[in-house]
């Protein structure tokens, strides 16, 4: 029997898992909502492409559907697993286009305020996304799962599959080459030079 969908706001994703993996529908609805979001923002982090971003998100989550009949609570948690599986799909997309060029996607607009504050974010974004672009692949899933998703480092080792120690190593070198990537553009970016 299915549970009433609002019954689940208070229920782990692992919980989740399991009653969707013996056949409780609401409780996929209910994990789809939350990992949705996070699955695809991860990807287009990665990727700077909507459509692509897009792709990655249902792929991810088809596998997550696909593993639930099994999942053994305790061993991990959902998001953790998501995140290793969307940055692994994102990894293997960008690695297929290397040669073909990243394409320039342009940020959704967020209800900022004012105009002028809208297109420095975009051309704040862009700048970064561009940066991003061009750091080696673990670099970039170590910044993007610590900076801009805020992950701990324990979650990012497990979500890699690699040490707190490595994970300290590639996000210092990967914000290192932001910084180099970036330095030129302060000004144009609308920093100051404090």
């Amino acid at each position: 029997m299915d549970m009433a969908l609002d019954a689940l706001t208070d229920v782990s994703d692992e919980t989740l898992l399991v009653l969707y993996g013996n056949g409780d529908r609401d409780a996929a609805r209910s994990l789809t909502l939350r990992m949705g979001p996070l699955a695809y923002r991860v990807a287009y982090r990665m990727l700077s492409d909507a459509a692509e971003a897009e792709d990655v998100a249902q792929e991810a989550l088809l596998r997550l559907w696909r593993i639930a009949p099994e999942w053994r609570n305790g061993e991990a948690k959902v998001s953790t697993w998501l995140y290793r599986v969307v940055t692994n799909l994102a990894t293997d997309r960008l690695r297929k286009r290397r040669g073909v060029g990243l394409d320039e996607a342009p940020e959704v607009e967020d209800g900022a305020p004012s105009v002028v504050q809208a297109m420095i974010a975009r051309d704040r974004m862009n700048a970064l996304e561009a940066a991003l672009s061009q750091l080696p692949d673990r670099q970039r899933q170590a910044v993007v799962l610590r900076h801009i998703e805020g992950l701990s480092n324990p979650e990012i080792a497990e979500a890699m599959e690699i040490g707190v120690e490595a994970v300290e190593s590639l996000t210092a070198r990967g914000k290192k080459g932001l910084a180099k990537l970036l330095a030129g553009q302060r000004a144009e970016l609308g920093f100051g030079d404090d």
